[in-house]
Protein backbone atom coordinates (compact mmCIF):
# COMPACT_ATOMS: atom_id res chain seq x y z
CA UNK A 1 0.00 0.00 0.00
CA UNK A 2 1.82 3.57 -0.90
CA UNK A 3 -1.56 5.77 -1.15
CA UNK A 4 -1.91 8.29 1.31
CA UNK A 5 -4.18 9.66 2.98
CA UNK A 6 -5.62 12.86 2.71
CA UNK A 7 -7.76 15.38 4.45
CA UNK A 8 -8.58 18.81 5.42
CA UNK A 9 -11.02 18.94 8.55
CA UNK A 10 -8.50 17.38 10.76
CA UNK A 11 -6.92 13.57 10.85
CA UNK A 12 -5.88 10.70 13.45
CA UNK A 13 -3.88 8.04 12.88
CA UNK A 14 -3.83 4.84 15.18
CA UNK A 15 -2.98 1.12 15.16
CA UNK A 16 -6.76 0.34 15.81
CA UNK A 17 -9.39 1.89 13.70
CA UNK A 18 -11.56 2.00 16.32
CA UNK A 19 -9.34 4.54 17.93
CA UNK A 20 -8.67 6.75 14.88
CA UNK A 21 -12.67 6.61 14.14
CA UNK A 22 -13.00 7.62 17.92
CA UNK A 23 -10.37 10.57 17.64
CA UNK A 24 -12.12 11.35 13.79
CA UNK A 25 -15.63 11.50 15.02
CA UNK A 26 -14.20 14.46 18.16
CA UNK A 27 -12.49 16.22 15.72
CA UNK A 28 -15.70 16.77 13.38
CA UNK A 29 -17.66 17.03 16.69
CA UNK A 30 -15.46 20.54 16.65
CA UNK A 31 -12.78 19.04 19.49
CA UNK A 32 -9.00 19.56 19.25
CA UNK A 33 -6.17 17.68 18.43
CA UNK A 34 -5.92 16.81 22.77
CA UNK A 35 -9.42 15.81 22.71
CA UNK A 36 -9.30 13.62 19.47
CA UNK A 37 -6.05 12.13 21.40
CA UNK A 38 -7.72 11.62 25.19
CA UNK A 39 -10.70 10.00 22.99
CA UNK A 40 -8.36 7.33 20.74
CA UNK A 41 -6.15 7.05 23.84
CA UNK A 42 -9.57 5.99 25.86
CA UNK A 43 -10.96 3.81 23.29
CA UNK A 44 -7.73 2.06 22.49
CA UNK A 45 -6.69 0.88 25.85
CA UNK A 46 -10.15 -1.09 25.23
CA UNK A 47 -10.15 -2.76 21.86
CA UNK A 48 -6.32 -3.19 22.04
CA UNK A 49 -5.68 -4.54 25.17
CA UNK A 50 -2.31 -6.79 24.73
CA UNK A 51 -0.68 -3.21 23.51
CA UNK A 52 -1.64 -0.36 26.40
CA UNK A 53 -3.98 -0.30 29.10
CA UNK A 54 -5.50 3.16 31.21
CA UNK A 55 -3.17 1.20 33.86
CA UNK A 56 0.39 2.01 31.75
CA UNK A 57 1.84 5.43 30.85
CA UNK A 58 1.94 7.85 28.19
CA UNK A 59 4.50 10.74 26.83
CA UNK A 60 2.99 13.49 24.88
CA UNK A 61 4.23 16.53 22.36
CA UNK A 62 1.93 19.37 21.37
CA UNK A 63 2.09 22.01 18.62
CA UNK A 64 0.51 24.53 18.41
CA UNK A 65 1.41 26.92 15.54
CA UNK A 66 -0.18 30.26 17.59
CA UNK A 67 3.01 30.04 19.58
CA UNK A 68 5.25 30.39 16.40
CA UNK A 69 9.11 28.96 16.95
CA UNK A 70 8.41 27.83 20.60
CA UNK A 71 8.96 24.11 21.11
CA UNK A 72 5.75 21.87 21.20
CA UNK A 73 4.60 21.01 24.86
CA UNK A 74 6.26 17.74 26.30
CA UNK A 75 4.15 15.64 29.17
CA UNK A 76 5.80 13.04 31.35
CA UNK A 77 3.05 11.08 32.21
CA UNK A 78 5.17 8.24 33.52
CA UNK A 79 4.68 6.80 37.04
CA UNK A 80 7.11 5.99 39.74
CA UNK A 81 8.18 3.35 41.67
CA UNK A 82 5.79 2.87 44.96
CA UNK A 83 7.59 4.25 48.03
CA UNK A 84 7.59 0.56 49.38
CA UNK A 85 9.39 -0.63 46.37
CA UNK A 86 12.83 -0.39 47.14
CA UNK A 87 15.56 -2.96 46.73
CA UNK A 88 15.07 -4.68 50.56
CA UNK A 89 11.66 -4.85 49.68
CA UNK A 90 12.40 -7.26 47.21
CA UNK A 91 15.04 -9.28 48.80
CA UNK A 92 12.33 -10.05 51.70
CA UNK A 93 10.09 -11.60 49.28
CA UNK A 94 12.84 -13.72 47.84
CA UNK A 95 14.23 -11.83 44.65
CA UNK A 96 17.33 -10.35 44.57
CA UNK A 97 18.75 -10.52 41.49
CA UNK A 98 15.85 -9.66 39.22
CA UNK A 99 11.90 -7.97 39.81
CA UNK A 100 9.64 -11.21 38.51
CA UNK A 101 8.33 -10.00 34.77
CA UNK A 102 5.05 -10.91 35.39
CA UNK A 103 2.15 -10.50 38.60
CA UNK A 104 1.54 -8.14 41.30
CA UNK A 105 5.48 -7.97 42.25
CA UNK A 106 5.54 -6.50 38.94
CA UNK A 107 3.00 -4.30 38.88
CA UNK A 108 5.51 -1.80 41.14
CA UNK A 109 4.88 1.72 39.10
CA UNK A 110 2.17 4.22 39.31
CA UNK A 111 0.40 4.37 36.18
CA UNK A 112 0.36 7.74 34.69
CA UNK A 113 -1.22 7.79 31.55
CA UNK A 114 -4.87 9.01 32.30
CA UNK A 115 -2.76 12.20 34.45
CA UNK A 116 -1.25 12.65 31.22
CA UNK A 117 -4.55 13.01 30.09
CA UNK A 118 -5.78 15.04 32.42
CA UNK A 119 -2.47 17.28 31.82
CA UNK A 120 -2.78 17.43 28.00
CA UNK A 121 -6.89 18.83 28.42
CA UNK A 122 -5.65 21.21 31.19
CA UNK A 123 -2.55 22.68 29.53
CA UNK A 124 -4.59 23.15 26.01
CA UNK A 125 -8.04 24.41 28.05
CA UNK A 126 -7.40 27.98 26.13
CA UNK A 127 -7.74 26.83 22.95
CA UNK A 128 -11.32 27.03 22.72
CA UNK A 129 -14.44 26.05 24.52
CA UNK A 130 -13.69 22.10 26.01
CA UNK A 131 -16.12 19.29 24.86
CA UNK A 132 -17.53 16.86 27.68
CA UNK A 133 -15.45 14.92 29.09
CA UNK A 134 -18.05 12.13 28.74
CA UNK A 135 -17.94 13.00 25.03
CA UNK A 136 -14.38 11.91 24.88
CA UNK A 137 -14.80 8.73 26.91
CA UNK A 138 -18.21 7.77 25.26
CA UNK A 139 -16.60 5.45 21.97
CA UNK A 140 -14.47 3.94 24.82
CA UNK A 141 -17.38 2.86 27.23
CA UNK A 142 -19.56 1.82 24.31
CA UNK A 143 -17.07 -0.88 23.33
CA UNK A 144 -16.54 -1.65 26.87
CA UNK A 145 -19.72 -2.37 27.19
CA UNK A 146 -21.00 -3.80 24.10
CA UNK A 147 -17.67 -5.59 23.23
CA UNK A 148 -14.74 -5.27 20.81
CA UNK A 149 -13.79 -8.14 18.06
CA UNK A 150 -10.57 -9.66 19.25
CA UNK A 151 -7.85 -8.72 16.62
CA UNK A 152 -5.48 -11.42 15.25
CA UNK A 153 -2.40 -10.38 17.40
CA UNK A 154 -3.76 -10.26 20.65
CA UNK A 155 -5.37 -13.75 20.12
CA UNK A 156 -1.88 -14.76 19.25
CA UNK A 157 -0.14 -13.18 21.99
CA UNK A 158 -2.92 -14.75 24.34
CA UNK A 159 -1.64 -18.19 22.76
CA UNK A 160 2.12 -17.46 23.65
CA UNK A 161 1.98 -15.77 26.51
CA UNK A 162 -0.82 -18.40 27.89
CA UNK A 163 1.51 -19.90 30.51
CA UNK A 164 2.61 -16.90 32.00
CA UNK A 165 -0.53 -14.96 31.79
CA UNK A 166 -3.26 -17.18 33.18
CA UNK A 167 -2.42 -17.30 36.79
CA UNK A 168 -1.96 -13.75 37.20
CA UNK A 169 -5.13 -11.82 39.11
CA UNK A 170 -8.00 -11.71 37.07
CA UNK A 171 -6.34 -11.96 33.78
CA UNK A 172 -8.44 -14.78 32.82
CA UNK A 173 -11.64 -13.96 33.82
CA UNK A 174 -11.03 -10.74 32.11
CA UNK A 175 -9.76 -11.43 28.84
CA UNK A 176 -10.55 -15.47 28.36
CA UNK A 177 -14.22 -15.61 29.00
CA UNK A 178 -15.10 -19.28 29.62
CA UNK A 179 -11.40 -19.61 30.19
CA UNK A 180 -10.15 -20.66 27.12
CA UNK A 181 -8.36 -17.98 24.54
CA UNK A 182 -11.23 -16.08 22.64
CA UNK A 183 -10.65 -16.79 18.57
CA UNK A 184 -9.92 -14.25 16.40
CA UNK A 185 -13.27 -12.28 15.83
CA UNK A 186 -15.01 -12.81 18.54
CA UNK A 187 -16.35 -10.78 20.95
CA UNK A 188 -15.00 -9.32 24.07
CA UNK A 189 -16.61 -7.72 26.71
CA UNK A 190 -14.90 -5.55 29.59
CA UNK A 191 -18.10 -4.33 32.10
CA UNK A 192 -15.83 -3.94 35.04
CA UNK A 193 -13.77 -1.49 32.52
CA UNK A 194 -16.43 0.09 30.86
CA UNK A 195 -17.73 1.19 34.87
CA UNK A 196 -13.97 2.50 35.38
CA UNK A 197 -14.18 4.78 32.77
CA UNK A 198 -17.66 5.78 33.18
CA UNK A 199 -16.40 6.88 36.69
CA UNK A 200 -13.63 8.74 35.31
CA UNK A 201 -16.02 10.92 33.04
CA UNK A 202 -18.85 11.17 35.87
CA UNK A 203 -16.23 12.41 38.08
CA UNK A 204 -13.09 13.89 36.59
CA UNK A 205 -9.86 12.34 35.47
CA UNK A 206 -8.13 12.87 38.76
CA UNK A 207 -10.73 10.22 40.21
CA UNK A 208 -8.15 7.55 38.97
CA UNK A 209 -5.69 9.24 41.52
CA UNK A 210 -8.01 10.54 44.26
CA UNK A 211 -11.00 9.75 45.52
CA UNK A 212 -13.57 7.15 45.51
CA UNK A 213 -12.25 4.94 42.06
CA UNK A 214 -8.79 5.94 43.49
CA UNK A 215 -9.39 3.97 46.62
CA UNK A 216 -10.58 0.71 45.06
CA UNK A 217 -7.54 0.82 42.47
CA UNK A 218 -5.82 0.68 45.59
CA UNK A 219 -7.80 -1.82 47.88
CA UNK A 220 -7.49 -4.04 44.39
CA UNK A 221 -4.05 -3.31 44.31
CA UNK A 222 -2.97 -4.59 47.68
CA UNK A 223 -5.35 -7.33 47.67
CA UNK A 224 -3.22 -9.30 45.19
CA UNK A 225 -0.03 -7.83 46.34
CA UNK A 226 1.53 -5.03 44.85
CA UNK A 227 3.41 -2.33 46.63
CA UNK A 228 1.49 0.40 45.11
CA UNK A 229 -1.05 2.66 47.73
CA UNK A 230 -3.50 4.68 47.97
CA UNK A 231 -0.34 7.09 49.25
CA UNK A 232 1.48 6.53 46.12
CA UNK A 233 -1.42 7.17 43.54
CA UNK A 234 -2.58 10.66 45.53
CA UNK A 235 1.23 11.97 45.06
CA UNK A 236 1.19 11.51 41.29
CA UNK A 237 0.86 13.81 38.63
CA UNK A 238 2.00 13.87 34.99
CA UNK A 239 4.88 16.70 34.37
CA UNK A 240 5.48 19.37 32.04
CA UNK A 241 8.98 18.95 30.74
CA UNK A 242 11.38 20.47 28.07
CA UNK A 243 11.66 18.06 25.21
CA UNK A 244 15.21 17.14 23.21
CA UNK A 245 15.72 18.68 20.12
CA UNK A 246 17.73 18.08 17.02
CA UNK A 247 18.29 20.49 14.01
CA UNK A 248 18.42 18.21 10.68
CA UNK A 249 19.32 19.34 7.42
CA UNK A 250 15.57 20.11 6.51
CA UNK A 251 13.78 20.09 10.05
CA UNK A 252 13.95 20.56 13.91
CA UNK A 253 12.89 16.98 15.16
CA UNK A 254 11.57 16.99 18.61
CA UNK A 255 11.28 14.34 21.58
CA UNK A 256 11.11 13.22 25.14
CA UNK A 257 13.63 13.45 27.58
CA UNK A 258 14.56 10.79 30.10
CA UNK A 259 13.54 8.42 31.12
CA UNK A 260 12.37 7.88 27.76
CA UNK A 261 15.21 6.89 25.05
CA UNK A 262 13.80 9.78 23.53
CA UNK A 263 18.23 11.17 22.92
CA UNK A 264 18.53 7.74 20.95
CA UNK A 265 15.34 8.76 18.67
CA UNK A 266 16.71 12.28 17.92
CA UNK A 267 21.04 11.14 17.77
CA UNK A 268 20.15 8.53 15.50
CA UNK A 269 19.13 10.94 12.84
CA UNK A 270 21.36 13.43 14.01
CA UNK A 271 24.60 11.14 13.40
CA UNK A 272 22.90 9.80 9.87
CA UNK A 273 22.41 13.57 8.61
CA UNK A 274 26.54 13.34 8.68
CA UNK A 275 26.63 10.47 6.58
CA UNK A 276 26.18 12.06 3.63
CA UNK A 277 24.08 9.27 2.10
CA UNK A 278 22.79 10.38 -0.98
CA UNK A 279 20.03 7.38 -1.98
CA UNK A 280 17.41 5.46 -0.25
CA UNK A 281 17.06 1.95 0.33
CA UNK A 282 20.61 1.05 -0.47
CA UNK A 283 23.46 -0.31 1.64
CA UNK A 284 24.76 3.53 2.80
CA UNK A 285 21.01 4.16 3.58
CA UNK A 286 20.63 0.90 5.56
CA UNK A 287 23.73 0.55 6.94
CA UNK A 288 24.41 4.21 7.80
CA UNK A 289 21.17 4.00 9.75
CA UNK A 290 22.00 0.84 11.67
CA UNK A 291 25.39 2.32 12.47
CA UNK A 292 24.38 5.56 13.93
CA UNK A 293 21.78 2.97 16.03
CA UNK A 294 24.76 1.67 17.82
CA UNK A 295 26.47 4.71 18.90
CA UNK A 296 23.18 6.26 19.53
CA UNK A 297 22.34 3.21 22.05
CA UNK A 298 25.97 2.90 23.80
CA UNK A 299 25.16 6.66 24.96
CA UNK A 300 21.92 5.71 25.89
CA UNK A 301 22.63 3.23 28.01
CA UNK A 302 25.06 5.59 29.81
CA UNK A 303 23.09 8.52 30.30
CA UNK A 304 19.17 7.34 30.02
CA UNK A 305 17.33 7.36 33.79
CA UNK A 306 15.21 9.13 36.34
CA UNK A 307 15.94 12.62 35.88
CA UNK A 308 16.95 12.83 39.39
CA UNK A 309 19.95 10.73 38.66
CA UNK A 310 21.11 11.89 35.36
CA UNK A 311 24.97 11.72 34.75
CA UNK A 312 24.76 14.19 31.69
CA UNK A 313 22.77 16.81 30.44
CA UNK A 314 20.79 14.79 27.15
CA UNK A 315 20.63 17.88 25.10
CA UNK A 316 24.05 18.30 25.17
CA UNK A 317 24.33 15.16 22.97
CA UNK A 318 22.13 16.47 20.12
CA UNK A 319 24.54 19.92 19.83
CA UNK A 320 26.42 19.88 16.29
CA UNK A 321 30.05 19.69 18.03
CA UNK A 322 29.17 16.23 20.08
CA UNK A 323 27.13 14.80 16.60
CA UNK A 324 30.50 15.82 14.58
CA UNK A 325 32.36 13.52 16.80
CA UNK A 326 30.42 10.71 17.36
CA UNK A 327 29.42 10.13 14.01
CA UNK A 328 32.97 10.22 13.05
CA UNK A 329 34.39 6.63 14.07
CA UNK A 330 31.10 4.98 12.12
CA UNK A 331 32.51 2.98 9.30
CA UNK A 332 30.59 3.24 6.48
CA UNK A 333 32.04 0.24 4.59
CA UNK A 334 32.00 -2.44 8.27
CA UNK A 335 29.84 -3.01 10.96
CA UNK A 336 30.05 -2.43 14.77
CA UNK A 337 30.72 -5.38 16.27
CA UNK A 338 27.13 -6.24 18.44
CA UNK A 339 25.15 -7.17 20.41
CA UNK A 340 24.22 -5.53 23.15
CA UNK A 341 21.61 -5.91 26.00
CA UNK A 342 18.41 -4.92 24.87
CA UNK A 343 14.96 -5.20 26.14
CA UNK A 344 10.86 -5.85 24.76
CA UNK A 345 8.34 -3.32 25.13
CA UNK A 346 4.51 -3.38 23.85
CA UNK A 347 3.07 0.07 23.03
CA UNK A 348 0.72 2.15 20.71
CA UNK A 349 1.80 5.59 18.97
CA UNK A 350 -1.13 7.75 17.39
CA UNK A 351 -1.12 10.99 16.19
CA UNK A 352 -3.42 13.60 15.60
CA UNK A 353 -3.91 17.06 13.64
CA UNK A 354 -6.71 19.26 13.80
CA UNK A 355 -8.48 21.84 11.38
CA UNK A 356 -6.22 24.52 12.85
CA UNK A 357 -2.96 22.71 12.77
CA UNK A 358 -2.50 21.79 16.06
CA UNK A 359 -0.57 18.44 16.26
CA UNK A 360 -0.21 15.51 18.82
CA UNK A 361 2.59 12.84 19.16
CA UNK A 362 1.38 10.46 21.73
CA UNK A 363 2.51 6.66 23.15
CA UNK A 364 0.73 4.87 25.63
CA UNK A 365 1.81 1.55 27.28
CA UNK A 366 1.85 -1.24 29.33
CA UNK A 367 5.74 -2.22 28.74
CA UNK A 368 5.37 -5.75 27.67
CA UNK A 369 1.99 -7.32 25.97
CA UNK A 370 -0.65 -6.91 28.82
CA UNK A 371 1.95 -5.14 30.97
CA UNK A 372 2.11 -7.20 34.41
CA UNK A 373 -0.92 -9.31 33.58
CA UNK A 374 -3.00 -7.65 36.83
CA UNK A 375 -5.84 -6.85 36.11
CA UNK A 376 -7.05 -4.56 39.56
CA UNK A 377 -9.92 -6.56 40.72
CA UNK A 378 -13.39 -4.71 40.50
CA UNK A 379 -11.56 -2.44 38.36
CA UNK A 380 -11.05 -3.72 34.72
CA UNK A 381 -7.79 -2.19 34.47
CA UNK A 382 -4.67 -4.21 34.00
CA UNK A 383 -1.72 -2.99 34.93
CA UNK A 384 1.41 -2.18 33.64
CA UNK A 385 5.63 -4.13 34.39
CA UNK A 386 7.42 -0.85 33.39
CA UNK A 387 9.07 -1.15 36.77
CA UNK A 388 10.73 -4.18 35.75
CA UNK A 389 13.00 -2.14 34.28
CA UNK A 390 14.73 -1.23 37.31
CA UNK A 391 17.89 -3.51 38.30
CA UNK A 392 18.21 -4.60 42.08
CA UNK A 393 21.89 -4.26 41.93
CA UNK A 394 22.91 -0.54 43.78
CA UNK A 395 25.74 -0.05 41.29
CA UNK A 396 22.90 -0.12 38.37
CA UNK A 397 22.76 3.04 36.56
CA UNK A 398 18.95 2.47 37.14
CA UNK A 399 18.63 0.69 40.20
CA UNK A 400 15.02 0.56 41.50
CA UNK A 401 14.63 3.58 44.53
CA UNK A 402 11.35 4.51 45.94
CA UNK A 403 9.86 7.32 43.56
CA UNK A 404 12.40 7.08 40.83
CA UNK A 405 10.77 6.93 37.49
CA UNK A 406 11.97 3.30 35.17
CA UNK A 407 14.12 3.64 32.03
CA UNK A 408 11.10 3.94 29.28
CA UNK A 409 11.32 2.89 25.53
CA UNK A 410 8.48 5.18 25.17
CA UNK A 411 9.08 7.92 23.19
CA UNK A 412 6.97 9.77 20.39
CA UNK A 413 8.80 12.01 17.70
CA UNK A 414 7.68 15.28 15.62
CA UNK A 415 9.45 17.31 13.25
CA UNK A 416 8.74 20.82 12.07
CA UNK A 417 10.18 21.61 8.32
CA UNK A 418 12.19 24.43 7.64
CA UNK A 419 8.95 24.75 4.55
CA UNK A 420 6.18 24.62 7.35
CA UNK A 421 5.65 21.13 7.30
CA UNK A 422 4.35 19.87 10.62
CA UNK A 423 4.78 16.20 10.59
CA UNK A 424 3.79 13.82 14.48
CA UNK A 425 5.37 10.48 13.61
CA UNK A 426 6.32 7.38 15.93
CA UNK A 427 5.86 3.45 16.46
CA UNK A 428 6.07 0.98 18.77
CA UNK A 429 8.26 -1.91 19.09
CA UNK A 430 10.75 -1.03 21.85
CA UNK A 431 14.01 -1.34 20.93
CA UNK A 432 12.71 -0.64 17.57
CA UNK A 433 11.06 2.55 18.20
CA UNK A 434 13.68 4.95 17.33
CA UNK A 435 14.84 2.77 14.33
CA UNK A 436 11.69 2.39 12.82
CA UNK A 437 11.28 6.07 13.70
CA UNK A 438 14.40 6.82 11.49
CA UNK A 439 13.20 4.78 8.62
CA UNK A 440 9.96 6.57 8.46
CA UNK A 441 11.42 10.00 8.49
CA UNK A 442 14.61 9.34 6.62
CA UNK A 443 12.86 7.88 3.64
CA UNK A 444 9.87 10.93 3.77
CA UNK A 445 11.68 13.66 4.70
CA UNK A 446 15.16 13.45 3.16
CA UNK A 447 14.38 11.13 0.05
CA UNK A 448 11.18 12.46 -0.60
CA UNK A 449 9.03 8.99 -0.62
CA UNK A 450 5.17 8.98 0.03
CA UNK A 451 4.47 9.42 3.45
CA UNK A 452 2.48 5.87 3.06
CA UNK A 453 4.92 4.31 1.44
CA UNK A 454 7.76 5.48 4.14
CA UNK A 455 5.30 3.48 6.47
CA UNK A 456 4.65 0.76 4.50
CA UNK A 457 8.00 0.15 3.01
CA UNK A 458 10.66 -3.19 4.28
CA UNK A 459 11.84 -2.18 7.54
CA UNK A 460 14.74 -3.83 9.86
CA UNK A 461 15.66 -4.16 13.93
CA UNK A 462 18.88 -4.18 15.04
CA UNK A 463 18.44 -6.08 18.52
CA UNK A 464 15.19 -7.04 19.90
CA UNK A 465 11.54 -6.08 20.69
CA UNK A 466 8.52 -7.69 21.83
CA UNK A 467 8.08 -11.07 21.95
CA UNK A 468 11.89 -11.92 20.77
CA UNK A 469 15.04 -12.39 21.99
CA UNK A 470 17.52 -12.52 19.15
CA UNK A 471 19.92 -9.48 19.16
CA UNK A 472 20.78 -9.84 15.51
CA UNK A 473 20.03 -7.11 12.59
CA UNK A 474 16.52 -8.54 11.27
CA UNK A 475 15.05 -7.76 7.85
CA UNK A 476 11.80 -8.29 6.54
CA UNK A 477 12.64 -10.48 3.39
CA UNK A 478 10.93 -7.56 1.08
CA UNK A 479 13.99 -6.24 1.03
CA UNK A 480 16.32 -7.10 -2.49
CA UNK A 481 18.44 -10.00 -1.77
CA UNK A 482 21.89 -8.51 -3.19
CA UNK A 483 21.39 -5.45 -0.56
CA UNK A 484 21.07 -8.58 2.25
CA UNK A 485 24.16 -10.01 0.50
CA UNK A 486 26.02 -6.85 1.17
CA UNK A 487 24.93 -5.92 4.58
CA UNK A 488 26.28 -9.78 5.20
CA UNK A 489 29.84 -9.24 3.81
CA UNK A 490 29.86 -6.13 5.63
CA UNK A 491 29.70 -8.00 8.99
CA UNK A 492 26.35 -7.59 9.82
CA UNK A 493 24.33 -10.66 11.49
CA UNK A 494 21.57 -10.81 9.30
CA UNK A 495 18.66 -12.86 9.84
CA UNK A 496 15.57 -12.51 7.65
CA UNK A 497 12.53 -12.78 9.48
CA UNK A 498 9.03 -15.14 8.09
CA UNK A 499 6.68 -12.54 7.14
CA UNK A 500 6.83 -9.71 4.78
CA UNK A 501 5.04 -7.64 6.99
CA UNK A 502 6.53 -8.50 10.54
CA UNK A 503 5.01 -7.64 13.95
CA UNK A 504 8.61 -7.70 15.13
CA UNK A 505 9.02 -4.56 13.17
CA UNK A 506 6.27 -2.47 15.18
CA UNK A 507 3.07 -0.42 14.59
CA UNK A 508 4.18 2.74 13.04
CA UNK A 509 2.14 5.67 11.50
CA UNK A 510 2.43 9.74 11.14
CA UNK A 511 1.39 12.45 9.66
CA UNK A 512 1.56 15.81 7.98
CA UNK A 513 0.19 18.94 7.50
CA UNK A 514 1.13 21.23 4.86
CA UNK A 515 1.24 24.83 5.18
CA UNK A 516 -2.17 25.11 2.96
CA UNK A 517 -3.90 23.22 5.39
CA UNK A 518 -3.86 19.86 3.53
CA UNK A 519 -2.97 16.93 5.95
CA UNK A 520 -1.76 13.71 5.20
CA UNK A 521 -1.89 10.34 6.96
CA UNK A 522 -0.49 6.73 7.22
CA UNK A 523 -0.67 4.05 8.83
CA UNK A 524 1.36 0.54 9.28
CA UNK A 525 -0.33 -2.30 7.36
CA UNK A 526 1.79 -4.49 10.39
CA UNK A 527 -1.30 -3.22 12.76
CA UNK A 528 -5.12 -3.15 12.29
CA UNK A 529 -5.05 0.46 12.07
CA UNK A 530 -6.62 3.55 10.05
CA UNK A 531 -6.05 7.13 9.09
CA UNK A 532 -8.78 8.71 9.16
CA UNK A 533 -9.65 12.14 8.29
CA UNK A 534 -12.71 14.40 7.53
Amino acid sequence: MIHTHTALGGMVVAPHHLAAQAGRDVLRDGGTAVEAMVAAAATIAVVYPHMNAIGGDGFWLIHDPAQGSAPPLAIDACGPAAAAADIGWYARQGHTQAIPSRGPLAALTVAGTVGGWARALASTAGWQAPLPLARLLADAIRHAEQGCTVSVSQHGLNHQKLAELRPQPGFADTYMPGGTVPAVGSLLRQPALAATLQALAQDGLDSFYRGTLAARIAAGLASVGSPVTAADLAAYSALLVAPLRVQLQEAEVFNLPPPTQGLAALLILGLFDRLSVQQAEGFDHLHGLVEATKQAFLVRDRVVTDRGRLPADPQSYLEPGALDARARPIDMQRALPWPQPAAPGDTIWMGAIDGQGRAVSFIQSVYWEWGSGVVVPDTGICWQNRGISFALDPKALNHLQPGRKPFHTLNPSLARFADGRVMPYGTMGGEGQPQTQAAVYTRYARFGQPLQQAVSAPRWLLGRTWGDVSTSLKLEPRFDPSLVSQLRAAGHTVELVADAFSDTMGHAGALVRHPDGRIEGAFDPRSDGAAAGW
